[in-house]
C-alpha cells in the first residue's frame, strides 16, 4: 500500500503513531511505503500542489500498488482537483481510502471516474492504541471482503485527543443511533464531511444525487449553527430531490451539538420529510470509525424498534 498526503504532511505524525500504524497495517498483510513527497511541509503544513500530485499520480500508476490510503486530512484537497489526471485513475482502479478533507478527493473519484472509494481511517488513525478494534473490525469487512455487511454501533467511543496522551481512558458508553426520522431507503452512498462536501458544489466534482443516500458529518468546529447552514446549502441544491436518506455521524463535544439541536435542524427542513434520518453513528472525527463506500449501495431502515444500516455493494 502507499500512504500519500494530499493534504497535511506526514511530518506532524509522530514517530510513535507512524510505527503503531504501520505494525496494524503490517498485520492487516499489507506493506506500507510513503509517497515521494509525504514529509513535505510548507507554512500551510501541507506541500506544493504538484508534489501532492505526483505522489497521487505515481501510488495509481504504480503496478506494484494495490491501496491508497491519506496520511491525514486537512484544509486543501481541493486544491489538485484540476490537476489530476482522471483517465489515469479511471485506468488504474485501486483502493483509495481517507476521511474529512479527503472527502473531496472522495467524491471527485466517484463523479470523474465512477471508481468506488472509501472514507474510513486514515493513516495516522491506526496510530491509536487503545480500542481500535471496532475500526479494524468494519475496515476488513469493507476492503477485503466483497460481501455485504451491517453496521452496528459502537459499545463506547472517545473523543479525546489520544495523540497526545495514548494511555487516557476517557471513554462515553454509546447510547445508540438517534432515529430522527422513521422511514426506509436503498441508494448510492455519497457525501462525508460535510463541509469539504459542500466545497464540491457547482463544480465538475460533484457528484449526481440521483437516488442516494447521504453520509454526513462535521468536525469541532460545526457548532449547531455551522451544520445548519451548511446542511440548508446542500439542500438548496435542485439534484437534492434525489437523495432518498441521510445518516448522520457522531459530533465532537467540543461542537456542543445535542440530540435536542440535532432534532431542530433536522425537523425544520421540509427537504428532509419524507425521508429517513438516522444519527449518532460510528462516523466522523470521534472514535472508533467505519469505513464506507463512497459511490457503493447502502440499505437504511430507520427505526425506533428496529434500525439497520446495511451495506449492500462496496
Amino acid at each position: 500500500m502507499r500512504v500519500i498526503a494530499p493534504a497535511h504532511s506526514l511530518s506532524i505524525i509522530s514517530e510513535e503513531i507512524r510505527k503503531v500504524a504501520i505494525q496494524k497495517f503490517e498485520e492487516l498483510g499489507l506493506k506500507v511505503v510513503f509517497g515521494k513527497h509525504a514529509v513535505e511541509m510548507d507554512e500551510f503544513t501541507s506541500s506544493s500542489i504538484k508534489s501532492r500530485v505526483d505522489d497521487l499520480h505515481e501510488a495509481f500508476r504504480s503496478p506494484d500498488v494495490k491501496a491508497v490510503f491519506t496520511v491525514i486530512g486537512g484544509y486543501n484537497s481541493n486544491q489538485l482537483l484540476k490537476y489530476i489526471d482522471w483517465n489515469l485513475i479511471e485506468n488504474n482502479p485501486k483502493i483509495f481510502c481517507g476521511y474529512s478533507d479527503i472527502t473531496a478527493l472522495n467524491n471527485a473519484i466517484f463523479a470523474k471516474t465512477g471508481l468506488v472509494n472509501y472514507s474510513g481511517p486514515s493513516f495516522s488513525s491506526l496510530g491509536k492504541i487503545l480500542d481500535s478494534e471496532y475500526t479494524l473490525d468494519h475496515l476488513k469487512k469493507c476492503l477485503f471482503s466483497d460481501e455485504s455487511f451491517e453496521i452496528i454501533p459502537s459499545e463506547k467511543w472517545d473523543d479525546r485527543k489520544w495523540w497526545i496522551d495514548q494511555k487516557d481512558r476517557a471513554f462515553f458508553e454509546n447510547a445508540g443511533w438517534l432515529v430522527i426520522n422513521e422511514g426506509e431507503a436503498e441508494g448510492t452512498l455519497l457525501g462525508a464531511n460535510l463541509c469539504t462536501f459542500n466545497l464540491l458544489l457547482g463544480t465538475e466534482y460533484f457528484p449526481d444525487l440521483s437516488d442516494s443516500v447521504l453520509f454526513l458529518e462535521d468536525d469541532e468546529e460545526s457548532k449547531a449553527g455551522n451544520f445548519d447552514r451548511n446542511l440548508q446549502s446542500l439542500l438548496h441544491q435542485p439534484e437534492f430531490a434525489g437523495v432518498r436518506g441521510l445518516v448522520i455521524g457522531r459530533f465532537q463535544k467540543a461542537s456542543e451539538m445535542t440530540d435536542e439541536k440535532l432534532i431542530k435542524i433536522i425537523k425544520t427542513k421540509k427537504e428532509l420529510e419524507n425521508i429517513p434520518v438516522i444519527a449518532n453513528v460510528d462516523f466522523g472525527h470521534t472514535f472508533p470509525m467505519v469505513t464506507f463506500p463512497i459511490g457503493g449501495t447502502v440499505k437504511v431502515k430507520a427505526s425506533e424498534k428496529d434500525s439497520k444500516i446495511e451495506i449492500l455493494e462496496h
